[in-house]
């Protein structure tokens, strides 16, 4: 498998395929979307349109068949129990239904939350909205010097927490925490985990069994799905602990004016009508990630965030954070160029058709912890080739010319 050529995906993605030129290095961020995805959704809208769960009828339920059989094949994608895999809005949302439906009825004064440094907003937010609620207390996990989670310090910290709240590879550092591991030092000491798995599931091969965290968040867009669709597992007893964010229809069991009863999970959690093209289409690109083989996309992104580091290392004005090492780290480099703000790195370099991310990317405390205001992002995906990372390297030679 060559890098030079990538994984030869690129004509199956529309946008990208209709733009010569075009290095699309922001997949972090929201994946492009492929033709087999887009087929697959098109399908439901034009020979499957009906509401699901509710009608006999049979188009009704041919919808509802293609709804259900998405969320088999993606909860086996990553090795989980399809009755424990929950359909949320975004990754966002499901990391709030954990904090929110399981933290309130668990955690109280005085209780303490470990989220580490390196948390997107979205798995860092809802925990210290719980601990403000609530009067628990907010802990940081820190980082080693090479942007890794600082495992001894973990250890001191887990005995008497209750949740541990942390990201399976960074969205601006890119490293890869080792999840099992982590997952198991934790249950020892009776610890709930919550992992956001966002950049993870679409960059490698993930076996839920294995890391055996009570729960697991993920979103569609990331991972060459659609937006609107984000993915919750959890251990079944501890979803059944979970209150639903939303009520409302679908999610019940029985309703009077004395008493509401939920339904079992998933539907506990989904209320009103699904977003059903959304999960249908997720269902295609867990298919079609599967047909390329997460081991192949590992060592795709893998040669290419070996070379991009290779590349952006050669110079004195760069500043690469987290792991150098491409084996700990996830398809992504957060680059600083001295004396440019990444702002405008972003803007020159993108009417070279180079398109990468700008900004803190909804990590401010690791921001603090970086000592940056914002850092460049480029992240790769299986369409990305060795001449696209040149074509970065190159494009910024021209910042470097209009600022010097």
């Amino acid at each position: 498998m060559a890098a030079t050529t990538g994984l030869d995906v690129r004509s199956q993605f529309p946008t990208l395929a209709g733009r010569d030129g075009v290095a699309y290095l922001d997949s972090a961020a929201t994946s492009q979307t492929p033709d087999a995805v887009l087929a697959a959704m098109d399908s439901y809208y034009r020979e499957h349109r009906a509401s699901v769960h509710r009608g006999v009828y049979p188009l009704a339920a041919e919808a509802t068949d293609l709804f259900e059989g998405a969320r088999a094949r993606i909860a086996a994608f990553v090795g989980w129990e399809t009755r424990d895999t929950v359909f949320t809005r975004n990754a966002s949302e499901a990391l709030n239904v954990v904090a929110h439906g399981w933290g309130r009825r668990h955690v109280g004064p005085g209780d303490r939350i470990l989220v580490t440094r390196m948390e997107h907003h979205s798995n860092f937010v809802p925990w210290w909205m719980l601990a403000k609620e609530t009067g628990a207390e907010l802990v940081e996990v820190p980082l080693d010097a090479s942007g890794q989670l600082d495992l001894d310090a973990l250890d001191a910290l887990l005995p008497g927490a209750r949740v541990l709240a942390f990201t399976h590879v960074s969205n601006v550092v890119g490293t890869i925490t080792p999840a099992a591991e982590i997952v198991r030092r934790a249950r020892e000491h009776g610890v709930v985990t919550v992992i956001d798995g966002s950049q993870a599931v679409p960059q490698l091969p993930v076996d839920l069994k294995a890391i055996d965290a009570d729960f697991y968040a993920w979103t569609g867009h990331k991972a060459y799905g659609p937006t609107g669709v984000g993915v919750l597992h959890g251990k079944h007893d501890m979803l059944l602990d979970t209150e639903p964010l939303i009520g409302g229809g679908h999610m019940i069991s029985t309703v009077s004016f004395d008493d509401v009863k939920w339904a079992a999970p998933p539907a506990r959690f989904e209320a009103g009508t699904s977003a059903i093209a959304e999960v249908i289409g997720l269902g295609a690109a867990v298919d079609w990630l599967s047909d390329l083989g997460m081991e192949n996309v590992r060592a795709h992104e893998l040669e290419l965030t070996a070379y991009a580091l290779e590349r952006l290392v050669e110079f004195d004005d760069i500043t690469v954070h987290g792991p150098l090492d491409p084996a700990a780290r996830g398809a992504l480099v957060s680059f600083a160029l001295k004396g440019v703000h990444p702002h405008d790195v972003s803007e020159i370099i993108g009417r070279k058709g180079v398109c990468v991310r700008a900004g803190h990317h909804c990590a401010q405390p690791l921001m603090q912890h970086l000592c940056e205001s914002a850092t460049t992002r480029a992240s790769f995906a299986v369409h990305t080739t060795r001449d696209e990372i040149d074509q970065l390297v190159d494009a910024l030679a021209e910042v470097r010319r209009i600022f010097a």
